[in-house]
């Protein structure tokens, strides 16, 4: 594909976080990786709960072909019946409470909703750090359960929204915590801490995830239409001072205090490149000085974006490559499809 190789903790993120979800399981309901109904997976070194998480995911990349790692790189992952590793889809949400907005919550079965709580920035005023966790820590439960009822198709939950919002004219900001990148960034730790099922002073979450948090939309992303400017075309002049003091604290919170085991690249350039092409800001900043240790996603057809919008990659192919390259990012894009025809 023209991909580089990567480092092990990066080229292996996408299959680290369903080995953590079987770490946490409590019911067999749902489809499983591992499952012991399937005798033949005891002889898989990804199933061997005595090796480390590294070695597990080593394991089961070093089983597949080239078109099922492919099949791996969408939000929809398909499964790969012959190891035993069921279909997983990585996009749902829980902004202020578990949704069926994405395509992995469904509530068609015994449960018809889940609890919605105040939207964000009203919770967020109340300034009560506390009550932030146990709201996460509520949603948390709840995805866990409604997965565990078969009515989701998985466990990450791209939720939080630490933006920054400071333009009353952008639609979403009752989705953040607001304007002030202190009460943002604390925000992003208690909801992340308590949905993944972390204590609230932190430091307890071991390798187990009870559901797994995704801090978006990263970074300095606060535009969806105005005046002829979208957030597909929106290039985000910002200083370095102003990234450093603005819009990067709440991500760097979410990771090194709250570790967020998601992170989320959004639709604009910040200062010329895209965000989800930005090796700078995807591998030597949140990976490499956060010591970020999980995956990173696209937001919707963000790749596509990078061709049809930036202007930024000269094919399709080009802006899948580059996405890879900036940091090992899936891709939740209709042009997934096209990696198919690729070899």
């Amino acid at each position: 594909m023209g991909v580089r190789t990567v480092a092990p903790v990066a080229a292996h993120a996408f299959f680290l976080l369903p080995l953590l979800m079987v770490a946490g399981s409590v019911v067999a309901q749902p489809p499983y990786a591992c499952a012991r109904s399937n005798p033949a997976t005891r002889y898989y070194g990804f199933c061997n709960s005595r090796l480390s998480i590294e070695q597990r995911a080593q394991d089961v990349v070093s089983r597949l072909t080239l078109q099922e790692k492919i099949s791996q790189l969408g939000n929809t992952a398909a499964g790969v019946p012959r190891l035993g590793i069921p279909p997983y889809q990585w996009w749902s949400e829980s902004l202020h409470g578990v949704s069926n907005s994405g395509p992995g919550v469904s509530f068609n079965g015994v449960l018809r909703s889940a609890t919605s709580f105040p939207q964000v920035i009203l919770t967020a005023a109340s300034f009560n750090p506390r009550l932030w966790y146990l709201i996460g820590q509520a949603i948390g439960t709840e995805a866990r359960a409604v997965y565990n009822v078969g009515e989701a198709k998985g466990l990450t939950f791209w939720s939080p929204n630490i933006n920054i919002f400071r333009d009353p004219r952008w639609g979403r900001g009752q989705e953040t915590p607001g304007e002030d990148p202190m009460t943002t960034s604390k925000y992003a730790v208690a909801y992340v801490r308590g949905l993944q099922g972390d204590t609230y002073q932190g430091g307890s979450l071991g390798t187990g995830l009870k559901a797994s948090a995704c801090c978006k939309h990263f970074t300095a992303y606060d535009l969806d239409r105005w005046k002829g400017v979208t957030r597909y075309g929106f290039n985000a002049v910002v200083s370095a001072q102003d990234l450093e003091d603005t819009y990067q604290p709440p991500f760097r919170s979410c990771v090194v205090e709250g570790r967020a085991s998601g992170i989320m690249c959004s639709y604009n350039r910040v200062n010329g490149v895209p965000t989800c092409a930005d090796y700078n800001l995807l591998s030597r900043t949140a990976r490499g000085s956060w010591g970020f240790y999980g995956y990173i996603t696209s937001d919707c057809d963000a790749v596509q974006v990078m061709r049809d919008n930036h202007l930024y990659a000269r094919t399709p192919e080009d802006a899948v490559a580059d996405s890879l390259k900036a940091g090992d990012i899936k891709i939740t894009s209709t042009l997934h499809k096209k990696l198919h025809s690729v070899r």
